[in-house]
């Protein structure tokens, strides 16, 4: 069981069970087909929907996606979560920032910081355009920049290093 908070407004219950994927214990008839790594088809309950991946945060379990050519923000919870929430834990098993790497291949816009800059967690650090969006990459968690590799207005490619933290 998931809880996905849209958009940061609306909440909603996945269970997904093989096939099988239920929302707010509705189950829905869900068909897939996968395009490319960042885009799929959907047909939900009769309904075609076009899907593209904007932006991924393994980190907060964040996801920014286009449903139709809509963005959406999804954060998903799962019931460790919740739990670590409930203990005031919820920091304990986030992980040193050392590197940012691009997360797709794009066109750096904009490099929000500099060397020795102290971050926190979600602080923008650099604005990346892929696909004809901007994309703003932020932190993971609190870090001090260690080296800046993006420049404005030169091309990365998918995992590259565009920022390091001491």
């Amino acid at each position: 069981m998931y809880t996905a908070t849209v958009n940061a407004k609306t909440t909603l219950q996945l269970r997904l069970e093989g096939d099988s994927v239920h929302v707010n214990d509705r189950q829905l008839d869900v068909n897939k087909a996968q395009l490319t790594e960042l885009r799929s088809h959907w047909i939900v309950n009769g309904k075609s929907m076009n899907v593209e991946i904007l932006q991924v945060n393994a980190i907060t379990k964040e996801f920014t996606v286009k449903v139709n050519n809509k963005p959406y923000t999804l954060q998903l919870k799962d019931r460790y979560d919740d739990l670590l929430k409930s203990l005031g834990m919820e920091q304990v098993g986030e992980k040193k920032m050392k590197e940012i790497k691009a997360p797709m291949p794009g066109l750096v816009l904009n490099v929000l910081v500099n060397v020795g800059d102290t971050v926190e967690k979600d602080t923008p650090l650099l604005i990346l355009e892929a696909m004809k969006m901007e994309n703003v990459i932020k932190a993971g968690s609190s870090a001090v920049v260690k080296k800046v590799n993006a420049i404005k207005g030169v091309p990365v490619e998918k995992g590259a290093v565009l920022i390091e933290f001491q």
